[in-house]
């Protein structure tokens, strides 16, 4: 007979926004179990570089998301220990000036809304990073930008949460009652009753959905990352070209790329990012590697003497309308959705998580979530 634990919630899936779900129901007094096919961040956390960014986002819910974790992030980063919380703060440089006037316009709409950054002349930018390209126009500098040790970050969360966890366990299946409500999941190894589901499971949520009866349009979107030997800190900052904002709003199923370069604490520069949707193919792109090295050297032209160490890549969790999908699912009762965060997952984790917990407890949310209603009509809005 296959053992039961009554719970208040199950979340499938142990990546960053799992284990922040997890966090945060937590500590609103529920009790909660995460499962997972693989380990903890064995999926698109363990893959991603750790970008907590608010530089990226325009004025609207995901800025507004970004802000509130921005916040959350920093306040855990006091409590967690070893997460490598770093608040080095980003830097969006414009390689001309007609690229450089568009930054300007994009930064005072930011700044409405919340976000901190300076305009950093031409002249100024050797004193922050030395090693940058002296054919820059100018740039835009952006303290709240950080970065964490994702795989740790979500490790941490999940200790901290005391979460019971079933790791090496695929959910199989979702078990309702007869009016279609939750009444808990079936793994390859026991089942869990519980009458609340979030489906945290990235890549992989579309199918979690479709278990319950319902549905997520969540595609994979690659990318791949270079990581150099170990250096001296020759970047000091998160440092990319603005044409990355771009990529990041493209609705493109094609190869994009455009470099973001920085440091680590312990010592290699890692070198993203690509963006193409192919599916699940993990082949190797040459192109994709081409051309990040490409657009790292124009940034940083010391890069050209450098080894690339080893190369790694993951799967995005693309929704059409580049907003995650959070929430209680009105289609059925008990079910609620943690994903759809693409390449932004780490950096929204704790709000995500924040956002999750209310919606468990019928409590206040930390700001509005109709934005991110798993019901939304994912057309609309989209990037053109």
């Amino acid at each position: 007979m296959p053992k039961r634990h009554p719970l208040d919630a199950v979340i499938i899936g142990a990546g960053v926004v799992g284990a922040a779900c997890a966090y945060y129901a937590a500590r609103s007094g529920l009790t909660v179990a995460v499962v997972d096919r693989g380990p903890v961040a064995g999926g698109t956390t363990g893959a991603g570089e750790g970008n907590l960014l608010v530089s990226d986002k325009e004025a609207g819910p995901e800025l507004d998301l970004a802000l509130l974790s921005t916040r959350l992030w920093r306040e855990l980063a006091g409590e967690l220990p070893d997460t490598e919380y770093e608040p080095k703060g980003g830097l969006v440089v414009a390689p001309d000036e007609t690229t450089l006037k568009a930054l300007r316009t994009y930064a005072e709409g930011q700044r409405a809304a919340g976000v901190e950054n300076t305009e950093i002349t031409q002249n100024a930018l050797p004193a922050l990073e030395p090693h940058l390209s002296r054919d820059m126009a100018g740039a835009f500098h952006y303290p709240q930008d950080a970065q964490i040790q994702p795989a740790k970050a979500a490790a941490r969360l999940l200790e901290a949460s005391g979460a019971t966890t079933y790791l090496g366990e695929r959910v199989t299946d979702i078990l309702t009652d007869d009016g279609g409500a939750v009444r808990g999941v079936r793994t390859t190894r026991r089942e869990l009753l519980t009458p609340n589901v979030v489906n945290a499971a990235g890549t992989w949520a579309a199918e979690v959905a479709a278990l319950a009866g319902s549905s997520l349009p969540v595609l994979p979107r690659r990318g791949f990352v270079l990581v150099t030997e170990p250096l001296p800190r020759i970047v000091r900052h998160k440092v990319y070209a603005a044409d990355y904002v771009a990529d990041v709003a493209s609705d493109s199923a094609a190869l994009q790329s455009s470099a973001v370069v920085e440091g680590t604490p312990a010592g290699p520069v890692l070198i993203g990012a690509t963006r193409e949707r192919v599916g699940f193919d993990r082949t190797l792109s040459t192109e994709a590697l081409r051309r990040l090295a490409t657009q790292a050297q124009a940034l940083f032209p010391i890069l050209a003497e450098v080894d690339v160490q080893r190369v790694y890549h993951g799967f995005r969790p693309y929704l059409p309308d580049h907003l995650p999908a959070i929430g209680a699912d009105p289609r059925v009762p008990g079910l609620h959705h943690a994903c759809g965060h693409e390449g932004a997952g780490i950096g929204l984790a704790p709000a995500t998580g924040a956002l999750i917990a209310a919606a468990l407890t019928e409590g206040r949310p930390p700001l509005d979530p109709t934005p991110y209603r798993p019901d939304r009509d994912f057309t609309e809005g989209s990037a053109p």
